[in-house]
């Protein structure tokens, strides 16, 4: 029998969960976000078709690199983030859609009209990147989620340059770490049920 997760999971992930804009001066070892991932790609996908792709930061080297394409607000909290993550999808996902979904190989050809390929690779990698902040969150880690950075220069500067990674296109950044309380607002409100949902 399955039951509900108790409740100081529920407050970790979810009811006290924040975006952070400033990080503790703590470490996250490369092993603790490696476990992020292998969490992530747990969460469901459209025939599993897993089209998120994660580059993850962590060197001034790379951050270096980003830099030049963040929003002038977005500067100061990812230099000083542990890691800085660029979501993204693979526009040529459906090629690993035998390895991904084996009782049916054929399935990749559920994604030969490139239309119908883009709208999949974005919505389940924009699924994927909220399975990785909550994953973060589970594993006791922060998350400062952005859109504010130039997403074409991005993917060329991270992405052109290799066969692998040419079709991948940002979604979005999320600073990873151990968040500086001091740094966050007083949560905003959230819509009651009657405003959002409807029942038939």
């Amino acid at each position: 029998m399955k039951h509900p997760v108790n409740d100081h999971a529920l407050d970790l992930i979810w009811r006290e969960g924040r975006s952070y804009n400033g990080w503790q001066d703590k470490s996250v070892s490369e092993t603790l976000i490696r476990s992020v991932y292998d969490l992530t790609k747990m969460g469901m996908t459209s025939a599993n078709c897993s089209p998120a792709r994660f580059t993850f930061i962590d060197s001034s080297e790379g951050k270096a690199r980003l830099k030049p394409f963040l929003m002038d607000g977005n500067v100061e909290k990812t230099m000083a983030a542990p890691w800085v993550v660029i979501i993204s999808h693979d526009l040529e996902f459906h090629e690993k859609i035998p390895q991904l979904f084996p009782h049916n190989p054929g399935a990749k050809d559920w994604f030969s009209d490139e239309d119908n390929r883009k709208t999949t690779a974005f919505r389940n990698g924009t699924l994927s990147g909220a399975y990785l902040m909550l994953a973060a969150r589970a594993l006791g880690l922060d998350c400062g989620p952005m859109s504010g950075f130039d997403n074409a220069g991005v993917d060329k500067e991270f992405f052109s340059g290799s066969e692998e990674t040419k079709n991948w296109r940002s979604n979005w950044l999320c600073n990873i770490g151990y968040g500086d309380d001091s740094t966050i607002f007083a949560r905003s409100p959230r819509l009651p049920f009657e405003e959002a949902c409807q029942i038939l």
